[in-house]
């Protein structure tokens, strides 16, 4: 009788121990989950395209420049060099907003990779 008294007493003890354990886990994964979504949210924002060429055109357009502009590696086969200048010149036509200088560029490009160059480079 008197270990069964004894054994509640402990319970009766144990439990807003627990409790209380229970709250300060609960409140220390509460801060270190702000925290982490603070420093989630501060981070520096990374585009997630593909990074594009930046910088002017050379004065003579060269493979590597007319494969950076269409997006093609340089030994591409014919078929793909035609299919990128298809897509880039859709973007980038002057009938749909373009500019006539970078549809000039666009189009040397699909020159220069074609091994269609007369020498003269772009109109401007």
């Amino acid at each position: 009788m008197l270990n069964a008294s004894l054994e509640r007493s402990y319970v009766k003890m144990a439990t807003p121990l627990l409790a209380g354990l229970a709250v300060a886990a609960a409140a220390l994964a509460g801060r270190y989950g702000i925290q982490a979504w603070h420093a989630y949210k501060a981070r520096p924002v990374v585009p997630r395209m593909r990074k594009f060429y930046e910088g002017g055109f050379q004065g003579i357009m060269t493979r590597r420049e007319a494969s950076l502009i269409l997006g093609v590696r340089e030994g591409a086969p014919p078929d793909k060099v035609k299919e990128a200048h298809r897509k880039v010149m859709v973007a980038n036509h002057p009938d749909a907003g373009g500019s006539h200088y970078l549809a000039s560029k666009i189009n040397e490009a699909k020159d220069v990779l074609l091994g269609k160059t007369k020498g003269g480079g772009s109109a401007f």
